[in-house]
């Protein structure tokens, strides 16, 4: 089976699905081989103590796919009291974090050939989980039966298990096929598994995006009819598999999911509110398919890994163009102050998903400078001009050149290749008053004790005063000799009388 993150070579002939099969189930020994020592040392133990032990869910169909990594999932009929006396004795740190829904977490170290890994390991009890309609929470029951707990998964390509440590491979939803056919299907009814766990379905975009898998038409329907779920889900789940879904290699496929679906609508409203806006220069066919674009073109300059933060501005820079639309009188469509006033929609939907403050700040900062830079035209800034870009963006400043730069989606070569050469001029006047100034610490010539010094004041709002005078003298003129600085003080605390 080809790998689920790469698609087959131009001209190579599909593999039929029994072929298919096969060489996913040749790739899992192989994978399966690799962790055996301490997935089999582990179940062993629990065979000893008169449990069962498989290893399920994604472990298992990451292994299908040739990407098993180093946190495996684990499935038991053991208690988690049970569990906790079998794992402490032998691993080298445990947590109960999850506990409570059945879950015992540990870490081990063990040799693969002649290299040492850490293995993060999860061992969860069978269980069911469902929500009522008044609830927040999944109410969880534990169960006897691996089959019984397959059924209660989220999808079939997640609801397959490997028993340990013989290795009997059980897939009673037809995973592998589905696996094979890179579609996501719910192993029960796509309506009971949504309303067990309505985030499930958001899963299904994130999956698709990470996989690049599709959705059966089911599965679709089902999320349509049943969008408004997603309401009992708490704030930090959604958050949490938003996060997941935005830093995965296909975000977008995934985003349009959410907004086909009715899904965005509830969790992230701005996004489809955008659909029907045309940006100021009509360029694109809507704001929504540009802001797309520039999220993917964002994506393509990353550089060290996926930043959340960049995607997220980059998704988020024209969420203000709806509530600032005006059509001028000349036919024209204007979108003023848009940055502004999507910076404040930026704060305010990320605060309610439970984002950290500084998080939450360093996203609406780049939104609402997104189009500072549209100002520096061909080179007229000044050297204060370039100085305020600099402060203002602060430790955003490489994301803010990222995001300036993914913002350009126009199809006019020319008009393009225009913006990238202005662009580059600004980073190179950046870098060349960097050097000369260190911009990245622009600081008043003077300090607090310097300014009541020279004033001989004591603490006061009169030395915030004259410190910020000096700041934006720093600014505008470049940096000051002591003396100059000196004289620029006494002569601004004259004029204050």
């Amino acid at each position: 089976m080809p790998n689920a993150n790469e698609d087959p070579q131009p001209g190579t002939p599909a593999q039929p699905a029994k072929e298919q099969l096969s060489s996913a189930q040749r790739r899992a020994v192989s994978e399966l081989l690799r962790v055996s020592p301490v997935a089999d040392d582990l179940a062993s133990r629990f065979r000893d103590a008169g449990f069962r032990l498989a290893l399920v869910g994604g472990s298992v169909r990451d292994a299908l796919l040739g990407r098993l990594g180093n946190d495996l999932d684990f499935t038991t009929d053991a208690r988690p009291e049970d569990v906790l006396r079998i794992v402490r004795p032998w691993a080298d740190a445990v947590w109960e974090v999850g506990i409570a829904f059945g879950t015992v977490g540990c870490q081990k170290k063990s040799r693969d050939g002649g290299e040492k890994r850490t293995f993060q390991i999860e061992v969860t009890t069978y269980r069911s989980e469902a929500y009522d309609r008044t609830s927040r929470k999944p109410e969880v029951s534990y169960g006897d039966s691996v089959e019984d707990d397959l059924v209660r998964r989220d999808f079939t390509v997640n609801a397959m298990a490997v028993a340990l440590p013989e290795k009997e491979f059980i897939d009673p939803h037809g995973g592998l096929e589905d696996l094979a056919l890179r579609v996501l299907r719910t192993p029960a009814a796509p309506e009971t598994s949504f309303s067990d766990d309505p985030l499930r379905m958001m899963r299904a975009a994130r999956f698709a995006a990470q996989l690049d898998f599709t959705v059966a038409d089911e599965v679709l329907g089902a999320m349509k009819a049943m969008a408004d779920r997603i309401g009992i889900v708490s704030a930090e789940r959604v958050r949490d598999e938003l996060n997941k879904l935005l830093l995965s290699d296909r975000p977008v496929k995934g985003l349009r999911l959410l907004v086909e679906t009715g899904l965005a609508d509830r969790v992230l409203p701005e996004i489809p509110a955008m659909r029907l806006e045309r940006d100021e220069h009509h360029r694109h066919k809507d704001v929504y398919e540009h802001s797309l674009t520039v999220l993917e073109q964002a994506i393509d300059l990353e550089d060290g890994g996926p930043d959340l933060v960049l995607r997220l501005a980059a998704l988020l820079h024209d969420i203000g163009k709806p509530r600032t639309r005006r059509f001028e009188k000349d036919g024209r469509v204007s979108f003023h102050h848009h940055e502004v006033v999507g910076a404040k929609m930026a704060k305010k939907r990320l605060t309610a998903l439970k984002y950290s403050n500084e998080f939450v700040k360093d996203v609406s900062r780049l939104v609402e400078l997104h189009l500072r830079f549209h100002g520096y035209g061909t080179g007229e800034w000044t050297d204060a001009a370039v100085r305020r870009y600099v402060r203002d963006a602060g430790p955003l400043l490489p994301r803010l050149h990222k995001l300036t730069r993914s913002d350009c989606t126009t199809r006019n070569r020319r008009k393009a290749d225009a913006l990238a050469r202005a662009y580059d001029g600004l980073e190179e006047r950046i870098a060349q008053l960097q050097e000369r100034e260190r911009l990245d610490a622009i600081r008043p010539d003077l300090n607090g004790n310097d300014i009541m010094e020279v004033l001989g004041v004591g603490p006061g709002p009169m030395v915030g005063r004259a410190y910020k005078h000096l700041l934006e003298l720093r600014l505008e003129h470049g940096p000051m000799e002591r003396d100059e600085a000196v004289a620029a003080l006494k002569e601004w605390a004259a004029s204050q009388g």
